[in-house]
């Protein structure tokens, strides 16, 4: 019976210390059950790796992938038109967050991959060594110039954009300011509103002063990511506005008054060159096919009769 004691005791522990895992267990289970509760009705915050990880596959990985790629193809690409590429997809509205070496980097890429694909179905398909070489380069040459060409038209839309809600945005913009509010306000009222182009560097105007930036610096700024002359116009006056301190809602009404009266100008000027622009369709598509039904019929009396005159 005495021999027994050790083993009684022994087991009594196990089960001791079992039942304290247990416990501890059940205990360290209930915040996680609480937390899941509590998770139904209030929004719980997600720790970085749940945030990635809630993203799709191609923005985790592929893309940053694609864009390091393009990165170490552009270190070969030119590096004098840098700047003057960076400013340019600034004013394209930077499509993709591309950087400039990026950008070079799919230049580089479209024109190694139009040159490998020309090259192949060229002598593929038997043709002479000067053509196939000489179509080869002009496939080349086309993948480098492409994405140039693509950059240049999404600069004219944007610009055109840009323009085309200028007037509208300085009428909003005044109409704030003479109610009252700053310019800073009236700017802020803009964004909210509105969802283009101008609004987005308006926008932009604002982060950059919220982070110290001096508003004088930040609408500079906005002068080269736009790239249009009545912005330049705009800015200049509202800053000399404000080194004279002249009132801005004054500046502002001036501003809107000769943006409408150039609006009107740039109508009136299409206008006078729709005749023109009519001219080349009539000249190669409506009047040949007039003269194909007006003069059809007779063209076989025509030649019937300078058959007869012959015979």
């Amino acid at each position: 019976m005495m021999s027994m004691l050790p083993m009684i005791g022994f087991g009594a522990l196990m089960l001791l210390g079992v039942g304290l895992i247990v416990f501890g267990m059940r205990r360290s289970s209930q915040p996680d059950a609480i937390s899941d509760r509590l998770s139904q009705f209030t929004e719980r915050t997600m720790t970085l790796e749940e945030m990635e990880l809630q993203q799709p596959f191609s923005q985790r990985v592929l893309v940053p992938l694609t864009k390091s790629i393009l990165a170490k193809l552009g270190e070969y690409g030119p590096k004098q038109s840098a700047e003057r590429l960076r400013i340019s997809l600034a004013q394209a509205g930077n499509p993709g967050n591309l950087t400039p070496i990026q950008f070079s980097g799919i230049r580089l890429a479209l024109a190694v991959i139009l040159f490998l694909v020309v090259g192949a179905v060229t002598f593929l398909q038997g043709m002479e060594m000067s053509q196939a070489l000489m179509y080869t380069a002009i496939g080349g040459v086309m993948g480098y110039l492409l994405p140039g060409i693509w950059l240049g038209q999404q600069i004219k839309k944007r610009k055109k954009a840009i323009i085309k809600a200028l007037p509208d945005a300085l009428d909003l913009l005044c109409i704030c300011v003479e109610a009252g509010l700053s310019f800073d306000q009236a700017m802020q009222r803009l964004t909210e509103k509105w969802e283009d182009p101008l609004s987005k560097e308006f926008k932009r105007v604002l982060s950059d002063t919220r982070l110290g930036r001096p508003r004088r610096d930040a609408m500079k700024d906005m002068i080269d990511r736009c790239g249009v002359d009545d912005v330049q116009t705009f800015i200049g006056a509202v800053i000399q506005a404000e080194q004279l301190g002249v009132s801005i809602g004054r500046i502002l009404r001036i501003q809107s008054d000769q943006m409408r009266i150039r609006r009107r100008q740039r109508a009136e000027e299409e206008a006078h060159k729709a005749p023109i622009k009519m001219l080349f369709p009539m000249v190669f598509l409506i009047f040949p096919a007039l003269f194909i039904v007006i003069l059809g019929p007779a063209v076989p009396r025509i030649m019937k009769s300078l058959g007869g005159l012959g015979g």
